[in-house]
């Protein structure tokens, strides 16, 4: 493993914080993200967005209005690149 192992889309710290507490879950509500991260809503939608477009987290909407919820899971891609991108960070930390 070496640098070029790290995924520049997770590396950034708060979406690494968001695939973290992704890939423990089968999916995870946008309100619980903000809470537990501490972040934003603007800030977490951003984040979201990139893992996102990524290909690494899929979104889901229900409802509409005051109603309408939005939740994440990982995709397949999303939970291999976040495997890979963990065990780059061990591999140079030296676990």
């Amino acid at each position: 493993m070496s640098l070029a192992d790290l995924d520049p889309v997770i590396h950034a710290p708060k979406r690494l914080a968001a695939m973290a507490v992704l890939t423990g879950s089968d999916h995870v509500t946008f309100r619980f993200l903000t809470e537990h991260l501490g972040i934003t809503e603007s800030d977490l939608s951003k984040q979201m967005s990139a893992l996102e477009a990524a290909g690494y987290v899929k979104v889901h909407k229900s409802g509409r209005g005051r109603g309408a919820s939005t939740s994440y899971s990982l995709t397949s891609a999303g939970r291999a690149a976040y495997r890979r991108h963990r065990a780059a960070l061990q591999a140079l930390l030296g676990d």
